[in-house]
């Protein structure tokens, strides 16, 4: 059975600021000649790895509100430089938006189960390019 897991996004107001963080990151990477993979590190490690890996993603908070996804295609454990055990979620380098979703803080990472997960949003669809604060209050109206 597929699960996800959800993550604030610290320091990305919005999706482009994910993708330019994430390409710069890639570029960074390709000038030292390592492997172009993106991937976050996190303290801890999640023990339902193989249901992340049957279709999981990573969903990003960003101000409060998921706003995309990230399809998680490896976990690896590790130890860092001072002995710390770490996790790497490797992740797939397309963002997909996703209809918002608003989220309180939270420290870490949180499970997400598919049927709580927002449905992504697809090209041509209204909300594809609607501002956020249009959005908002269509959502609070309940047309969206």
């Amino acid at each position: 059975m597929t699960v996800h897991l959800i993550k604030l996004c610290v320091g990305a107001d919005d999706i482009a600021d994910l993708a330019a963080w994430q390409a710069a990151r890639l570029a960074e990477k390709k000038k030292l000649k390592q492997p172009q993979v993106l991937a976050h590190v996190t303290r801890m490690t999640p023990k339902r790895a193989d249901e992340l890996l049957d279709g999981g993603s990573l969903y990003w908070v960003m101000k409060g509100v998921i706003r995309c996804r990230q399809k998680l295609i490896g976990i690896e454990p590790f130890t860092d430089a001072d002995g710390i055990g770490r996790c790497r979620l490797v992740l797939d380098n397309e963002i997909i938006p996703t209809r918002r979703q608003d989220r309180r803080p939270f420290q870490g990472w949180r499970y997400l189960a598919a049927k709580d997960a927002p449905r992504d949003v697809k090209k041509g669809d209204p909300e594809d390019d609607m501002p956020d604060e249009m959005r908002r209050e269509l959502e609070e109206l309940g047309l969206l």
